[in-house]
């Protein structure tokens, strides 16, 4: 591929990355309001907020088969598509008052979040082997630059009092035109398109580059979970995902309900993890460059289980605010550098990142169920200690890991050309 086609890929990637911060943002700084436009309890919330899990992991199952089978492109616009219907129901459900009609919403975004998600980070991994030079930490970071756009959006509307419906409906919209504007800059063969060529008793063969790359020949080959390095990157991205999502399913009702603040005030809290989490990645390639993922891995999840634990025990707002800027900053590069990790590799990278990103993915299932439960019976500033219990795991997980696998390949060499 040439530089020009190279550079177009890379920002229609991070395009799509956008539009799915800022619908999920749209969604996540009206929930108070959504909840009490439903009626729902604590716990009912986790059950509604439950439709974006099951969406999320059905589609993160559903994702890397159908990329092997269809290709990303194709995967990319329909997830978009999902995204934009699911904010669109949802905005329909909560006019209407009615908590089956979120979940559905919720549904069909998780759906288009988790299949999309999948076919991003695929594609994202590629076009880094392809520059040899950190692009995850800037696409996720511009997830996070929408959600910070979606909240300081979501902010003034709140406190102008404008309908949630209203707003999500002019959410989807925009989103719309987004996901038409980076659909043209995809590939027209993307990776992971499966050769029509191949023989049945193969199995699915994935395809590393485009067209005009010659794929490699059918293959039986073993589960990349038997790998053990690649097991104990999943846990730890499990909690690393655990830690994100917390924040962006219940930070606001956390800080409304536990801390007394109003609507809008959580709406700001919220805005603030969005853009210290912006921060982080966009200044987090150079930081890896100069670390390497292993150290920047440990550092994300001891930052975030400190300022989760700031959150959980702090008394005065202000503190509570410091930990909510820690706890992004520890979340904002564990995602896209354990995706960096697992794609960094000659064997099956493609079938690699699907593999860790599900195990992600997974901490979307039974975060918001499983923290709503607990919130229900011992208040949301305690039950978020589950995640600091689940980041202890990871930073477990990492050490034993650090002393089964060899030296990541790419930090090594980034490292050296910075110097």
């Amino acid at each position: 591929m040439t530089s020009h086609e190279l550079s177009r890929w890379r920002l229609s990637l991070f395009a799509f990355s956008f539009l799915v911060g800022i619908g999920m943002a749209s969604w996540v700084t009206r929930t108070p309001a959504v909840r009490d436009a439903v009626g729902a309890s604590t716990a009912a919330m986790g059950l509604v907020l439950f439709g974006l899990s099951v969406g999320s992991m059905a589609g993160v199952i559903a994702g890397g088969p159908l990329v092997r089978r269809a290709g990303t492109r194709p995967i990319i616009g329909i997830g978009a598509a999902f995204l934009v219907a699911g904010v669109t129901v949802v905005a329909i459900g909560s006019a209407l008052g009615a908590a089956p009609g979120v979940f559905a919403g919720l549904l069909l975004f998780g759906i288009g979040s988790g299949a999309g998600e999948i076919a991003l980070n695929i594609d994202g991994a590629d076009v880094e082997r392809r520059l040899g030079r950190p692009v995850l930490p800037a696409q996720h970071g511009c997830f996070s630059l929408g959600t910070l756009v979606g909240a300081l959006v979501g902010i003034a509307l709140t406190a102008a009092n404008v309908p949630v419906l209203w707003h999500l409906l002019g959410c989807a919209a925009i989103m719309g035109a987004l996901a038409v504007a980076g659909f043209r800059g995809l590939p027209t063969l993307a990776i992971g398109q499966v050769q029509a060529a191949q023989s049945e008793s193969a199995g699915p063969v994935v395809v590393d580059d485009v067209a005009d790359d010659a794929p490699p020949a059918p293959r039986r080959t073993r589960s990349v979970w038997l790998d053990p390095t690649l097991l104990l990157l999943g846990v730890a991205l499990l909690a690393l995902a655990f830690a994100e999502g917390s924040a962006n399913d219940w930070l606001p009702l956390l800080t409304v309900d536990g801390l007394g603040l109003s609507e809008a005030a959580g709406s700001m809290v919220f805005a603030a993890f969005a853009a210290v989490m912006t921060i982080g990645r966009f200044s987090g390639q150079a930081l890896v460059a100069r670390l390497g993922n292993q150290a920047v891995l440990l550092a994300s999840v001891v930052t975030s289980a400190v300022g989760v634990a700031l959150v959980s025990f702090a008394a005065h707002p202000a503190v509570v605010v410091g930990g909510v800027a820690l706890w992004g900053l520890g979340a904002s590069l564990g995602f896209p550098v354990a995706i960096s990790v697992a794609g960094d590799t000659a064997d099956r990278p493609n079938e690699r990142v699907s593999a860790v990103a599900t195990a992600g993915y997974l901490a979307f299932l039974v975060g918001p169920p499983a923290l709503g439960l607990l919130g229900e019976e011992h208040g949301l500033r305690l039950a978020i200690l589950l995640v600091v219990a689940l980041l202890a795991v990871a930073f477990a997980a990492l050490v034993v890991r650090a002393r089964l696998a060899p030296a990541p390949k790419r930090s090594t060499v980034l490292a050296e050309s910075t110097r």
